[in-house]
């Protein structure tokens, strides 16, 4: 089945075939024409399925022609979690409405500036894209109504209520209409997730996409043993060094770890720059501005902060640190592998982080193959942390300099080091539990 299929206008397929997309991701596939019907929808999909569009693409339809009446108030919500991501959602709505010359959207952040965002609200938006503790603000102050919303989506629900937004959420649906529509997207509808779908729909028809395994189907997985901190600075520079990687996300557990290991590899000559919850939105996006048009090739950032994150060039991610959380694993390998495209997701692992590794595989069902690198190689103790009888067999193989662990059949002969592994990245770089990890500030209302 075809875009033109799904019941959307000219204009919008015009924008999708210009965007490069030519068939329905499933989430897409189900949800638009469900969306398009006008009941609520609960649907869970994982990320990188082509979600964003399965919301847009619907809403933007009812939209058309329709122009508001004067004076209206907004008539789209889309709740998300993280900045990044809400961003990325306001580009998708502008591209794909780009054939509505009236359209105009908000996008309503902390960590941007207020009165400009009271200046766009003054434009009277037909969307409005927010993290919630932002939104709350503007409602606080009585700079919007949310009277006229025609159309509720919570992107990522599963991740606001995980941050603590869940008094928040309630607010603001109690200022919406009672008739809205109402579409809620999380990785999962079970356990909190449900008892919020339950107080938010009416009816909602249930679509639930792919499950864990078909979800990372096209990203393949890698083990790197780590003898200490020392060696995983090795190992980083040999991984990123690598003839096929494009672009990578290298993933730390705190701020400051994902500044210094920046600036360790800008030292070694790699194009590199940090994102993370303590820098100033303008950077951010500057940021993710400079990813986009590949002038930077290595983001090192934290969860949080990467969190929506879609860039097509992203080759590889790499878990300098691996998550404490499986859930966020699968987040963060996420990045790459996205609407159908191959990715590689690298993961190292220090003399104290085999649980950590062992937690992930029993979440996901998946193995974790392990690699390595030769001249590189981890110390018999560090490469043999799994119960005795429960480890997989690999082969021994790979040429000099490159990556071993599947034979004479390896994937990885060709991604041989450009630079020589010596020297050192991530001084104290948030594996040996140094820092506090980033969370959002405020017992209360966090502000993403």
């Amino acid at each position: 089945m075809t875009f033109d299929q799904l019941g959307l206008d000219a204009e919008l397929l015009k924008a999708i075939q210009s965007s490069g997309y030519t068939v329905p991701t499933p989430v897409q596939l189900q949800a638009i024409p469900a969306a398009i019907a006008g009941g609520d929808l609960l649907v869970s999909s994982h990320t990188g399925s082509g979600k964003t569009a399965a919301f847009t693409l619907p809403t933007l339809q009812r939209l058309i022609g329709r122009r508001p009446a004067p004076g209206a108030g907004p008539r789209v919500l889309v709740l998300t979690p993280t900045r990044e991501l809400a961003l990325q959602v306001e580009k998708a709505v502008n591209t794909y409405g780009r054939a509505l010359r009236w359209l105009n959207t908000a996008c309503l952040v902390g960590g941007a500036p207020f009165f400009a965002q009271v200046k766009q609200l003054a434009r009277n938006p037909d969307v409005i894209v927010a993290t919630p503790g932002r939104l709350i603000d503007h409602l606080e102050r009585r700079k919007l109504k949310l009277s006229d919303i025609e159309v509720l989506i919570l992107d990522e629900a599963d991740r606001m209520l995980d941050m603590g937004f869940l008094e928040d959420i309630e607010t603001i649906v109690r200022a919406t209409p009672a008739s809205r529509q109402t579409l809620l997207f999380s990785a999962t509808l079970d356990g909190v997730v449900g008892n919020l779908a339950r107080q938010l729909t009416r009816d909602p028809q249930r679509i639930e996409i792919a499950g864990t395994d078909e979800s990372r189907g096209n990203i393949e997985q890698r083990l790197l043993y780590a003898d200490g901190l020392g060696h995983k600075n090795k190992l980083l520079e040999a991984v990123l060094g690598c003839t096929t990687l494009n672009q990578a996300v290298v993933f730390t557990s705190t701020k400051r770890g994902a500044e210094e290991i920046s600036l360790q590899l800008q030292e070694k000559g790699f194009a590199a720059a940090a994102l993370h919850g303590d820098m100033h939105q303008g950077a951010r996006n500057r940021t993710l501005q400079q990813l986009r048009q590949g002038r930077i090739n290595v983001l090192v950032a934290t969860d949080v902060a990467a969190r929506g994150i879609d860039v097509a060039g992203i080759s590889h991610v790499v878990n300098f640190d691996p998550p404490r959380q499986a859930e966020d694993y699968v987040h963060r390998i996420g990045r790459t592998g996205r609407a159908g495209r191959t990715g590689i997701a690298i993961t190292l692992s220090g003399p104290r982080e085999t649980g950590i590794i062992r937690a992930i595989e029993r979440y996901t069902g998946d193995r974790i193959e392990v690699h390595t690198i030769e001249g590189l190689e981890p110390s018999p103790r560090a490469a043999n942390p799994r119960p005795a009888g429960n480890k997989p067999r690999f082969g021994s193989g790979g040429k000099p300099g490159g990556f071993g662990g599947r034979g004479a059949n390896s994937p990885w002969p060709s991604e041989q080091p450009r630079r020589s592994s010596s020297g050192g990245f991530g001084r104290n770089a948030g594996g040996e539990g140094r820092f506090s990890s980033e969370r959002p500030q405020g017992a209360r209302r966090p502000r993403p």
